[in-house]
């Protein structure tokens, strides 16, 4: 089972990770409504390294991000059932509408976006690759989302 910690909790397990040469591989999202293309995304950035650290948006960057609706599960779920996913080592909240700070601090050894970002627009690619990184995206296999569940779940109930 992997933990959800503080920002400051994660910059001292990051450094000993970096003196143990362990490839440290971070990934971000709202991850509302969690499905089988979250798990089959997170066992993909998984195998780019050692450890997967995982940035989840707060409730209240979900709703900026997503709209009043959003998110539909809170950031104390979500966080645990990140979590408690396989692949996933570490979990940290973060409250600003993108990563970067949380990247900026942690340097990760690899940065992952889904394949619908490309490279150049992937936040925190430059502090990533400035320090020696990789940033990479991971083709999506099954074409789920949480807003098509949402909208089948409105279709299927006649909302």
């Amino acid at each position: 089972m992997s933990e959800v910690k503080s920002l400051d909790e994660l910059k001292a397990i990051r450094q000993n990770y970096k003196k143990e040469k362990k490839k440290v591989v971070f990934t971000n999202g709202c991850f509302d409504l969690i499905h089988a293309g979250h798990v089959d995304y997170l066992s993909k950035a998984k195998e780019l390294g050692d450890v997967l650290i995982v940035g989840l948006n707060s409730d209240a960057s979900v709703k900026r991000l997503k709209g009043d609706k959003r998110p539909i599960l809170l950031e104390a779920e979500r966080a645990f059932l990140i979590s408690n996913l396989k692949p996933v080592d570490y979990v940290t909240i973060f409250e600003e509408d993108t990563p970067a700070n949380l990247i900026g601090q942690l340097i990760p050894d690899i940065l992952v976006k889904g394949a619908d970002w490309t490279i150049d627009n992937i936040v925190g690619r430059d502090v990533v690759e400035a320090n020696g990184g990789v940033v990479k995206t991971i083709k999506f296999v099954n074409n789920q989302s949480t807003s098509k569940i949402i909208d089948s779940i409105l279709i299927k109930f006649g909302k």
